[in-house]
């Protein structure tokens, strides 16, 4: 297995220097994707990658939103030579030291997608805790996968060739409904998925892209259409649950 780690970029300037800083220990090849940033972030991140041969600094013309970075950093990765790449967000929420475990289950496991699920600490917003039931509810819905533990985690080990498969043959949602969305099209493409624990903090002064009204209605047209999606599939899907149910 060879791979590293795709940080999308977007408002995080400050936030992305961190974390670079707290996965140096490990040594892992980083591609950073600069996501349409202004000029301050955009000098900021070049800042960061120069001079520093383990980081990979891809540059967007335009915000094209977190699902078309971690698209734009998947192309990258494949095109590195890259097998597996773990996912992780710019804002610092996720727990870093959890890195090399992931890893080792990708190792273990090369066919499957490697998802964190959230260990929350009291900084926890409640609209983001109560919001994410409803977001695993219809993920299981839709991809008739009861072992769904969360759908929108942001730290993902991706197996790159079966991920840029889908890209290629699928609409995926470009911005909030990415996790969601690239998740379920995985399942539905015969990925396995395991889930580990990843402890997540929401800093007191985090900068957060998510936006209520327009992303939770985004995210609400990715169910609809992925529940087309999924009637469309009802003869493979059921068949794969009645297999699952006749095996030992």
């Amino acid at each position: 297995m060879t791979g590293g780690i795709i940080i999308p970029v977007y408002k995080h300037g400050k936030a992305c220097a961190t974390v670079v800083d707290g996965l140096s220990q490990y040594s892992y090849p980083i591609i950073l994707v600069d996501d349409g940033n202004d000029g301050e972030i955009k000098a900021y991140l070049r800042q960061i990658a120069d001079g520093n041969p383990a980081i990979t600094l891809v540059t967007l013309p335009e915000n094209r939103g977190k699902g078309g970075a971690v698209m734009a950093g998947i192309a990258k990765a494949h095109e590195m030579g890259w097998t597996h790449a773990l996912q992780i967000d710019a804002d610092g929420q996720h727990d870093l030291t959890r890195a090399p475990f992931f890893f080792a289950q990708a190792a273990t496991n090369p066919a499957a997608l490697i998802c964190g699920y959230p260990e929350y600490d009291a900084s926890v917003p409640a609209h983001r805790k109560n919001g994410r039931k409803f977001a695993n509810t219809w993920a299981k819905i839709v991809s008739f996968e009861r072992g769904i533990v969360d759908s929108m985690c942001g730290f993902r080990v991706y197996p790159v060739e079966p991920t840029l498969r889908v890209f290629r043959h699928s609409y995926c949602d470009k911005r909030m409904g990415f996790d969601i969305e690239i998740l379920i099209r995985l399942i539905w493409a015969g990925v396995p998925c395991l889930f580990f624990p990843v402890r997540v903090t929401y800093p007191a002064d985090g900068v957060s892209n998510f936006h209520v009204v327009r992303d939770n209605a985004r995210i609400s047209w990715v169910y609809t259409r992925l529940c087309i999606g999924m009637i469309l599939r009802l003869p493979f899907l059921l068949a794969k649950m009645i297999r699952r149910k006749r095996a030992p």
